[in-house]
């Protein structure tokens, strides 16, 4: 998985080649995350997206990252209907970034702002404007300020899933789903909390987690899994109704 899995055309945002460009926005228009099963998380998500989404924990790219479970298939996300709405009460930041991302540039440590040309809701000719007079305008730096805020979010959960594995607190999780039409789905490369580890943490290192604020977050993990049922449930409704 990568920062850009919706990105058709990425670019780098720039006031010479966009100073005319406008978006239309299109809050409840989420058919571009329609093949997206999983999305990464922020710590801080945990408490929402625990209420309705398995949360786990998956190698990407080298780095181990927490994700949202949106669907048990490949290219099937199951929070999205046939309109393109979101079906579900909580909407995880990377999904709400859309269509703008920071993304790495050659200087370490630096970052740009990017934006799918992709986009429909991206125009010329109408909308609201992204520079005025060579300057952002407040559509743009609300975006801006969002993106360096879900940075800063993700930058915290990554000391989060540094100290997980510095513990030793990740297990392997392979499970085979029996489905309501007979049907099995292998759910394989996906980690979680070793619960039985967690609870033998020397008292210095459990106190740690509890002062960082992670402990929660752990245990929010842990409690989301409960929600591969939903998941279950809501697969088993779609090829029903797809059959009829």
């Amino acid at each position: 998985m990568t920062s850009l899995v919706f990105y058709t055309k990425p670019v780098g945002l720039n006031t010479s080649e966009h100073k005319d460009l406008k978006i239309v926005p299109r809050p409840d228009d989420f058919s571009f995350a329609t093949k997206t099963n999983s999305v990464i998380l922020a710590g801080v998500e945990f408490t929402e997206a625990a209420k309705e989404f398995p949360i786990v924990f998956i190698e990407a790219g080298g780095n181990i990252v927490p994700v949202a479970l949106l669907g048990l298939r490949n290219e099937q996300n199951l929070f999205v209907n046939e309109e393109g709405s979101w079906n579900g009460r909580f909407i995880p930041a990377f999904i709400r970034r859309y269509p703008f991302v920071l993304s790495e540039t050659a200087e370490p440590g630096q970052r740009m702002v990017c934006i799918d040309e992709g986009f429909s809701g991206f125009s010329n000719d109408k909308g609201e404007p992204l520079f005025a007079d060579g300057e952002t305008t407040p559509i743009l730096q609300q975006s801006i300020d969002f993106l360096e805020e879900y940075q800063k979010q993700y930058m915290r959960t990554e000391l989060f899933v540094q100290r997980l594995r510095d513990n030793d607190l990740l297990m392997s999780l392979n499970a085979e789903i029996d489905m309501t039409d007979g049907q099995q789905l292998s759910l394989t490369g996906l980690l979680i909390v070793d619960e039985k580890k967690l609870l033998a943490l020397d008292d210095d290192k459990a106190l740690a987690l509890f002062k960082s604020g992670e402990l929660a977050w752990v245990y929010c993990h842990l409690m989301s899994m409960g929600n591969l049922s939903v998941l279950v449930d809501k697969t088993a409704s779609l090829s029903n109704t797809t059959e009829t």
